[in-house]
């Protein structure tokens, strides 16, 4: 699939890195809001295609009490009010079969969670909606694995996929990054460096996963200088209080600075 392909997605020509941004969870309305318009203002400085990304629901999550959601149809007019305010894509993820055309009916692109890319019939159900559908790769999942779900995709009747890593598990609580991966799921579609997720240390003993937000820079800065066709970064202007995976969120302040960096080694690469 071509950057093209998404709809009201800008600065296709800059020969950027894309980018899928936002917060782990919709929180609300106003939140969705602000951090959208801050993203919006930095990518569009330094002519980065831009999608909002906001999960309209939490499943996956280790205790029964952590937050999942504000209500699903709730969260997704307010994923669709930030289409419509904006005038950009947007991107949600997706649990269950009955989701994908509910959500379709809101965003631009399905996402699959690591977890459940292997689940066949999920993956069909979103490419069967037609929108985009972004695969995420397991973390048990090795990067020649990712071309059979891929074909899951393309079997379906869309073309429309990418590839996102998001770390592989390393023990029992940490995630590591194999670079030599990207090159390899670029063969199959596009794909897209999950900064944030690779970056968690899950499953620890109070059921909240942590992480190390202070790698975002190193991380991302080697994604880019692989040749990473996009970028996945959750932020929020207020990580320790987030609803969801605040432990391994950037701050919204720090969003701009950590762009424009990226985007220098981007024109560096594009140079060689």
């Amino acid at each position: 699939m071509a950057l093209t392909d998404i709809p009201n997605i800008k600065h296709t020509n800059s020969n950027n890195f894309f980018l899928l941004a936002g917060p782990c969870a919709i929180e609300g309305e106003d939140m969705a809001m602000r951090i959208a318009e801050r993203v919006i203002t930095i990518t569009d400085k330094l002519e980065i295609p831009y999608v909002f990304k906001g999960s309209f629901k939490k499943a996956n999550r280790s205790r029964i009490d952590s937050f999942t959601g504000i209500g699903n149809e709730k969260a997704l007019k307010i994923l669709r009010k930030v289409s419509e305010t904006f005038n950009i894509p947007t991107v949600t993820d997706i649990h269950e079969v009955s989701d994908a055309e509910k959500a379709a009916q809101y965003v631009d692109v399905l996402q699959i969670p690591a977890f459940l890319v292997r689940q066949t019939d999920l993956v069909v159900a979103a490419a069967k909606t037609g929108k985009i559908v972004n695969l995420k790769k397991g973390q048990f999942m090795s990067p020649e694995a990712m071309q059979h779900a891929v074909k899951k995709v393309h079997d379906a009747g869309n073309q429309k996929a990418w590839i996102t890593d998001r770390g592989t598990m390393f023990g029992y609580q940490d995630m590591i990054v194999d670079f030599r991966g990207i090159p390899t799921m670029r063969q199959y579609a596009p794909t897209v460096l999950d900064v944030t997720h690779s970056l968690q240390q899950p499953n620890q003993s109070s059921g909240v996963t942590g992480g190390r937000p202070d790698m975002i820079e190193t991380i991302a800065r080697a994604g880019v200088v692989n040749n990473v066709d996009g970028l996945f970064i959750e932020t929020h202007f207020d990580p320790a209080n987030a609803k969801s995976d605040g432990a391994n969120m950037l701050h919204l302040d720090y969003l701009e600075g950590l762009l424009t960096n990226l985007v220098t080694i981007r024109k560096t690469i594009n140079n060689l």
